[in-house]
């Protein structure tokens, strides 16, 4: 009794799913669709044998087991919805198989393989297709050759890793920032919601700024940026009604200063040393972005940074400060010629002389605030990054000993690549618009990003960790070290980022003995 019903229940197990017609093995919710019935088709009976022939039958036009997601049917889908004829699956698979065969040309093929792929997958979400995709098919050529599939796939896969390879080649040197925006880089934070609570915070007669930072540690969209970067570095007051005021008074202030130490006709001989090394960096900023070859911006940058210099004596210039000016200024750039325009074709004779000083004075005032809290970095002997380059060295031994051991078994001193990163804040490691992002977090950091930036370094160098330990020399480790691939970071890289570097600060910053 008991045989007679597994084996009635295992041939309506594979009957309902076959039914469906479905390439591929039934899915879950196949077997859903089927009732109560597959827990008797599992058990072995007279009729097992013949039912997974037919089984087998059923899915002979089967893709590679790797495409099975393309026919999981969610929940609220039915099967018939869901059904797709035999025809269609037999005719975009010969597609692919004879697209590659007679394309040489890799970039077609690729492409050609693509376009099916997407028509397979419209026509399994219920779309309508044509019964022709592009090729045309016999009857009688009606079964497809796993390993002929197999092959073309393995093709795929090789021809992509390989594309990819020369890629990454095509960036030699340090990853530059050049790109000066990204496509896909701001999406997680230009999301309307969030623009709306900013512009809730932004227009209440007191700032609550505590709410400010932390709706802009996550990130701060475009369009509010400029006005929220002025917030949280100190430069404008909580009060709604003071600050258009304050702001015409400091950049008033800005241009007092320019003319009482700039335009002057005598230097002493360390003001005009200053003024030399500074003339000589900054055409040196991003070489290949035609913005900062303009003869406007390197002037800008030039009364900046000697202004700077000039009234902070105990630190003075330092090569690496010049790169800390970039975001600030893009920031306001994109505040003057609107958030939706491309900086990289953007000429900065276009704007009237007085955007150009609101740019200027903003981004002096600005880059000042935020140099406050890292003053140390910058004083004689540079004390303060010796130090933080200790303590990240501690870190990681603590995190994780053995990449520790593997970079002290090489011969990787901590300051041969960390000095840079905590000089220039990961400036000349990231590209320009993530640079802008992190700087997101560092602004809205309660405490100053002084110590949260140790951390930031540390799980920055963590994430490279499988990279560093293939590496079975010093110049291996150096080489990829000093060129790290983040060509490619959006902003969602650097959201995991500073999650990582939050952790971090949580787990270890308190303990005791830490850090000391």
């Amino acid at each position: 009794m008991n045989s007679s019903s597994d084996a009635a229940g295992s041939s309506t197990f594979w009957r309902n799913n076959s039914a469906a017609r479905l390439p591929g093995r039934p899915t879950m919710a196949t077997r859903m669709a089927s009732g109560g019935n597959g827990g008797a088709g599992a058990g072995g009976g007279a009729g097992g044998g013949s039912s997974f022939q037919d089984y087998q039958e059923s899915v002979s036009d089967a893709w590679d087991l790797g495409d099975d997601e393309f026919c999981i049917i969610s929940g609220g889908v039915s099967v018939e919805a869901a059904r797709i004829s035999k025809k269609v699956s037999q005719s975009a698979a010969l597609n692919v198989i004879k697209t590659h065969k007679n394309h040489k040309n890799v970039r077609v093929g690729t492409a050609a393989a693509v376009a099916t792929t997407t028509t397979m997958v419209e026509s399994m979400d219920g779309m309508k297709i044509s019964s022709r995709t592009g090729v045309d098919s016999d009857n009688d050529g009606n079964v497809v050759q796993r390993r002929e599939q197999q092959q073309n796939h393995d093709g795929m896969n090789n021809v992509s890793d390989h594309r990819l390879r020369q890629r990454f080649h095509a960036y030699p040197g340090r990853p530059q920032p050049l790109k000066l925006s990204s496509n896909v880089a701001s999406k997680d934070v230009e999301c309307e919601s969030k623009y709306e609570k900013f512009t809730n915070i932004l227009e209440a007669p007191l700032l609550n700024l505590i709410a400010l930072k932390e709706i802009s540690w996550s990130g701060v969209p475009r369009r509010m940026r400029a006005v929220t970067w002025r917030l949280l570095a100190g430069y404008l007051p909580t009060s709604l009604e003071r600050r258009n005021t304050l702001l015409e008074r400091k950049r008033v202030d800005y241009r007092k200063l320019v003319q009482q130490y700039f335009h002057v006709d005598a230097r002493d001989e360390t003001q005009q040393d200053t003024y030399r090394q500074i003339h000589i960096d900054v055409p040196r900023m991003n070489p290949h972005v035609a913005l900062f070859q303009q003869k406007l911006v390197q002037e800008m940058f030039e009364r900046i940074l000697f202004i700077w210099a000039i009234r902070h004596p105990a630190s003075g210039y330092v090569q690496g400060i010049n790169d800390l000016v970039t975001p600030f200024f893009i920031v306001f750039l994109q505040e003057s010629v609107g958030a939706d325009k491309d900086l990289e074709q953007c000429q900065l004779g276009d704007l009237s002389e007085e955007q150009r000083d609101i740019i200027e004075a903003d981004s002096f005032w600005c880059l000042s605030k935020f140099l406050d809290c890292i003053q140390d970095n910058y004083i004689f002997a540079q004390l303060g990054i010796q130090e933080k380059v200790n303590q990240l060295k501690d870190l990681i031994q603590r995190i994780d000993g053995t990449l520790h051991r593997h970079l002290q078994a090489h011969g990787v001193d901590y300051l041969q690549f960390s000095f840079r990163w905590m000089n220039n804040l990961l400036t000349r490691e990231l590209p320009l618009y993530c640079t802008i992002r992190l700087w997101d977090t560092y602004l809205a950091e309660s405490d100053g990003f002084a110590v949260f930036q140790l951390y930031v370094c540390a799980a920055f160098l963590l994430h490279w960790r499988d990279q560093l330990l293939q590496e079975r020399d010093f110049q291996g480790l150096m080489l990829l070290l000093q060129n790290l691939p983040t060509h490619n970071w959006t902003d969602s890289h650097i959201g995991v980022l500073v999650a990582e570097a939050f952790r971090l600060k949580f787990t270890y910053a308190d303990t005791k003995k830490h850090l000391s």
